[in-house]
């Protein structure tokens, strides 16, 4: 049987388009193998970060050098960006833009794919398409889930329709679209005959699901179908922009222990002046107001952000003023990303690009502060019990665990995977907890 290996990088929603591609090669009858014995290779890459393509290119090299007798195929962001450049890389056989990643499935399950290496084409085969008339959209309802697997990403919004000036996302994900609300309510009622206990919705700007129907739609609507008709026992959301966490989401998260006690709001800097130069749609005091009516609402929940140091022009002041609400703020964890300039860009191209060390030693100073407002958040739950569900590595020194609001926790004994439980918090070390199943 032909065999295939898939390899991810970045967002939720590349995780699901892979984890869509794999269900289908499995569904033509391939099996899936690890890297250095599989006969055909996808990389499901990302371009959101120079870090990105670097981390991209070191894993075809790793996989070309242990498995020099794959065929390698090349999907994703980066594959859309740079499609030359991709293909000029060793190993590489085919480059398939996300403007075709829906045809993956068929081109590597075709006997052609299997073809020797030499007979391949040279320079690689190239499918990259105007991505803003791609309108097919990749889910994955069902695929390998049920007792194996855990909290697996739905993807139901793709693309962005924000011009942020450091981003290159809109260019190489298209226009925001939308999932209909019955595939949604159709991928999840599987999921959950398949065994699954928690989901986590996703997209490209998933506070936007439903603005591109005739009428239009809320993600809040959605979020109302799913809880009315399905028996999923948890739906965690991913990140949501500011503008897009609504009095109502926020009401419909409190209302219910069916969604998960989780905020993730991209910040990206705490000064006004930086915010503007990044064509945001919002300004720090909407942002400090968004995070103190989730606070309100649900004291014990995670709220996350995306920060970014060294963009264009940030001076020591505008730095100090996204340090300043970081600390102030209750955000529990952060994704720190100093800035990376991106090919076709504003930014990429404005004055006062910041020296690379400037912008890591600012990353640095917010890595240190959020990891001890972590610590200080795991440490309130120190004595209480907490709803978690557990995850798949296990093993007799304990079970690994995920709780409601997002803290990782070591359970004491082996437990099976998937299955929510009642945790009694016993110790707190640098954010991560330990403790045992209540009445175990």
């Amino acid at each position: 049987m032909p065999s295939f290996y898939i390899e991810n990088f970045g967002c939720r929603a590349s995780q699901a388009d892979g984890a869509e591609i794999a269900r289908q090669l499995a569904l033509r009858g391939l099996s899936e193998r690890d890297a250095n014995h599989a006969e055909l290779v996808v990389l499901n890459t990302c371009t959101v970060t120079a870090d990105a393509d670097r981390a991209a290119r070191a894993a075809l090299r790793r996989i070309h050098l242990g498995n020099p007798d794959a065929r390698i195929l090349v999907t994703g962001c980066y594959a859309q960006r740079a499609p030359a450049e991709v293909a000029a890389l060793p190993g590489v056989a085919w480059v398939v833009g996300n403007s075709h990643k829906h045809t993956i499935a068929t081109r590597l399950a075709s006997p052609a794919a299997f073809v020797p290496l030499a007979a391949l084409a040279h320079p690689p085969a190239i499918e990259v398409g105007d991505i803003f008339a791609h309108t097919d959209f990749l889910t994955a309802p069902v695929f390998g889930l049920g007792s194996t697997r855990t909290r697996p990403n739905l993807k139901v919004q793709d693309g962005c329709d924000n011009r942020c000036s450091f981003c290159v996302i809109p260019s190489v994900r298209g226009n925001s679209r939308s999932q209909q609300l019955i595939q949604v309510i159709e991928d999840i009622q599987a999921l959950v005959a398949a065994g699954t206990q928690e989901v986590v919705v996703s997209g490209i700007n998933l506070g936007r699901w439903g603005r591109d129907f005739a009428p239009v739609d809320r993600l809040e609507a959605l979020i109302e179908a799913i809880l009315e008709r399905t028996e999923l026992a948890k739906l965690r959301l991913s990140s949501i922009e500011p503008m897009d966490w609504s009095d109502r989401l926020i009401a419909l998260i409190r209302s219910t222990p069916r969604i998960a006690r989780h905020a993730h709001i991209p910040m990206q800097s705490g000064s006004d002046a930086v915010l503007r130069r990044m064509h945001r749609k919002y300004r720090p005091w909407h942002y400090r107001e968004k995070v103190a009516k989730i606070r309100g609402a649900l004291p014990t929940a995670a709220i996350g952000a995306d920060v970014m140091t060294g963009f264009p022009g940030e001076t020591a002041s505008e730095f100090e003023e996204t340090r300043r609400m970081v600390e102030d703020l209750p955000l529990t964890y952060l994704h720190i990303f100093p800035y990376s300039p991106r090919p076709g860009t504003p930014a990429a191209d404005a004055p006062g690009q910041v020296p690379a060390q400037i912008a890591r030693e600012r990353h640095l100073v917010l890595r240190e502060l959020i990891a001890r407002k972590k610590q200080a958040f795991a440490q309130s739950f120190v004595g209480t019990t907490l709803p978690a569900i557990t995850l798949l590595s296990s093993s007799s020194n304990g079970t690994n665990a995920l709780t409601d609001n997002f803290l990782e926790i070591r359970l004491e004994g082996e437990h099976p995977p998937n299955c929510w439980i009642q945790a009694l918090v016993e110790t707190s070390s640098e954010g991560r907890l330990a403790g045992r199943l209540e009445h175990a």
